[in-house]
């Protein structure tokens, strides 16, 4: 996906979330997946034959609402192009709640070329290859180890994922009464021996289940001289021990000493998506410290930044989904503006009544704010980024923030 904007990753994902959330009564939903070298003939051919079948459903409703969306797929069909990534539509009756269904297409013209031709009927949508497209498939091993205890996780994409914990059975340095000095050191150097050879053989059974195209080597950290004589002795598979990228001094060796160990290698990972994204979360706290004015935070603050130009940088969390609605009185007319957190399974928006005349409320206007602020950066020459909750301060912007926050040029005082 790397030809694509940051917002067409976001907008893509957006849809297949809504995509999901949708659902059918019974097998009524299609999903047709057509690669770029399938002719349109044969599609048509199957979908008519489709057609033909689906006579013989005994559901009235459901064999009106399948064969419904077959015609409705034939028709687009009938002047369609298939693009050089290929062509997915989603069709069928789609529940509403009230005993009520739509009908409704969506048609994707995906990020990544179409490997199969497939055509499916149930009563959801088959999303699976358009999903595996949005997943960061660049894969790290991550071992932090002290002679007492050792951690084993993945990095996969931007998220951290640990596997394995263990823990040593080798003696402190003070030994006990009636041991010979040499005698102890040689027992605790055995023990250590052992330690690091459970710690192999245990990273190795987690790094070797990567699919060695997707694995891109292994990032070892801890104390010295722990790390070094762990790498210097050979503990890791053979393949393995060829990808050791680097040792990075690293103070913590439980779950959180991963996250350490990621930080610590940042220039080993300086163009991974998770420290790029990092690099500027961590912009913007330096500028919000040391309350120079140079960032803002919140929908309003932002926008107005934006248009008198100020804004350098605009962070938007992976996970906002904000809608803006211009609401009208029916009888008075009087107009007020809200924001809204919406999800794709959110159900109809409560507008409640007129504050002032007590009659009823309509929707006049409805904005994707992502989609606003995103369109007035690119009139205003400003930087859009879009971050991932899956790191503590990509979480800290949705969770603290309210997901929207902006580097600015100068002060504004606003």
């Amino acid at each position: 996906m790397s030809e694509q904007s940051a917002h067409d990753k976001y907008e893509f994902k957006k849809k297949l979330e809504s995509l999901r959330e949708k659902k059918g009564r019974g097998t009524e939903l299609i999903s047709l997946y057509i690669p770029p070298d399938k002719q349109i003939s044969d599609v048509t051919s199957q979908l008519r034959e489709e057609h033909s079948q689906a006579s013989n459903i005994k559901s009235k409703v459901t064999r009106t609402n399948v064969q419904g969306a077959i015609d409705s797929l034939l028709s687009r069909l009938r002047y369609a192009e298939v693009p050089e990534n290929g062509i997915v539509y989603f069709t069928g009756a789609v529940d509403v709640g009230a005993d009520k269904t739509n009908m409704e297409t969506t048609i994707i013209v995906p990020p990544q070329p179409i490997t199969i031709y497939k055509y499916h009927c149930d009563s959801s949508f088959f999303l699976e290859p358009l999903e595996e497209m949005l997943k960061d498939s660049k894969t790290y091993g991550l071992l932090v180890l002290d002679r007492r205890e050792a951690t084993v996780g993945l990095l996969v994409g931007k998220h951290i994922e640990p596997y394995r914990h263990l823990t040593s059975t080798v003696p402190g340095k003070q030994r006990k009464g009636g041991q010979s000095a040499h005698r102890f050191q040689q027992l605790r150097l055995i023990a250590i021996h052992d330690f690091y050879k459970r710690i192999g053989d245990a990273a190795s059974e987690v790094f070797l289940t990567v699919d060695h195209k997707d694995f891109e080597g292994v990032l070892i950290g801890g104390p010295s001289p722990t790390k070094e004589e762990f790498e210097s002795g050979g503990f890791l598979h053979h393949e393995l021990q060829k990808k050791i990228l680097g040792l990075f001094d690293v103070a913590y060796t439980d779950e959180s000493g991963l996250s350490e160990l990621v930080n610590a290698a940042s220039e080993r990972l300086a163009d991974l998506d998770l420290m790029v994204e990092k690099k500027l979360m961590q912009e913007f706290f330096k500028e919000l410290v040391s309350d120079s004015g140079k960032v803002a935070y919140g929908v309003d603050a932002v926008h107005q930044n934006l248009l008198i130009g100020a804004v350098d940088i605009l962070l938007i969390s992976e996970d906002l989904r904000l809608e803006k609605f211009r609401i009208r009185c029916v009888s008075c007319g009087d107009e007020t503006e809200i924001i809204k957190d919406i999800k794709p399974s959110t159900e109809g928006i409560q507008l409640g009544n007129c504050t002032k005349c007590g009659s009823p409320l309509e929707i006049t206007e409805r904005v994707d704010v992502v989609d606003e602020l995103s369109a007035l950066s690119d009139q205003m020459g400003s930087t859009v980024s879009f971050i991932s909750t899956d790191f503590e301060e990509g979480a800290q912007l949705m969770n603290a923030f309210g997901g929207i926050v902006a580097i600015l040029r100068y002060n504004t005082g606003i």
